[in-house]
Order: structure tokens, then sequence, then C-alpha cells
């Protein structure tokens, strides 16, 4: 597990290139900004996190399944994972950002989820504030 990098992972790319068709440019992990978001749109005051659903825990996905094995390490390993999330969520919004959260159930290994994709893309251009694509799990997608 120490091998899975925080940076550009096989979703993260999926997203990032199909924003950059649309238009929308972006700069990449901004270390100045909390949480070092995935993708950061100055132009529309929009930072966007590509989160793992097991790192990162998407309730009701079936990717974000605890392990049996070491019970209580991931109990606590995951939930200091979404704690820190939450925070950074909130300083976040509380610097005046928009923050999004794509969630890598829907775009796994280079297929995307176009319905989360383009509904993405719509909500880079409004003014609302926090929001998660897909906005529910991706629950008939195949592992692998």
């Amino acid at each position: 597990m120490a091998g899975i990098g925080p940076r550009n992972t096989s979703p993260e790319l999926v997203v990032r290139r199909y924003l950059h068709a649309l238009g929308f440019r972006f700069r990449l992990h901004d270390r100045y900004l909390p949480g070092h978001p995935d993708l950061v749109f100055p132009k529309h005051g929009v930072v966007l996190f590509v989160h793992g659903c097991f790192w990162h825990q998407h309730p009701g996905c079936r990717d974000a399944a605890k392990p049996l094995s070491n019970a209580i390490f991931w109990r606590a390993k995951l939930a200091e994972n979404c704690k820190r999330d939450a925070r950074q969520i909130s300083a976040l919004r509380g610097r005046g950002w928009r923050v999004g959260v794509y969630w890598e159930c829907a775009a796994r290994k280079g297929v995307a989820d176009e319905a989360a994709l383009r509904a993405l893309a719509r909500w880079l251009k409004q003014r609302s504030g926090y929001r998660e694509f897909p906005a529910t799990p991706a629950r008939g997608r195949s592992r692998g």
C-alpha cells in the first residue's frame, strides 16, 4: 500500500483530460492550500479533490468496505482520514473556495462516468458550494 501515490492517479487523469478538453484550465496539487487539492480552478474559485472510495470512505459505495483483518487499526485509520478531509474542506471553504469531491468509482481504470463528468463541468460554471460527484455511489460498476 505504500506504493499508492497521492498524485496523478488514473481517476485523476480521467478528470483532468475531460475538463482540459472542455477548455477548463487549472493548477495541480497546490501545496499552499489545505489538503493540497488535486485540481485548483482559480478563475472559478473552485478546488477539486479526486478521492479514492476506500481511503476516504465514500458513503454507500461498495469499494469503501473496511477490511476484516486488523479491523481496529483500519477503523481508526479510515476514521482519521475522514476527519482530516472534513477539516481540510472546512478550511478551504473558510478561505472562500468552493470545494468539490470526485469519487474514484466514477472514473475507474480510465473509464469515466460521463454523467458525473458533465455534472462536474456544469457545477464548475455555477456558484454553488460543496458538491460530490457522482451524487450517489456508482453501485453497478464492476471492480477492477
